[in-house]
């Protein structure tokens, strides 16, 4: 009556891994939903970075008030301030 100590897995065992690949599969479900939902926001014409402007990855096409404000104080800035 030999067991195989390698082969044979505990309660303990199988619950932790049974929870570990649970919380991985909401994990990566929640980052899809995230992805989903920036990539959404951005087809409509929405702002994604809270308004912050200069560090938006869409800033050069984005048509939204804010952007067009931040985009003519840069051009001041860059023609000497006239």
């Amino acid at each position: 009556m030999s067991k195989d100590l390698g082969q044979t897995r505990s309660r303990r065992q199988l619950l932790a891994g049974v929870l570990r690949y649970a919380t991985l599969g909401m994990l990566g479900t929640a980052g899809g939903f995230v992805v989903a939902k920036r990539r959404r926001l951005v087809r409509e014409g929405k702002c994604i970075n809270r308004g912050v402007c200069r560090g938006c990855k869409v800033f050069e096409k984005c048509g939204l008030p804010q952007a067009l404000s931040a985009k003519q104080v840069l051009a001041r800035i860059d023609d000497g301030g006239k």
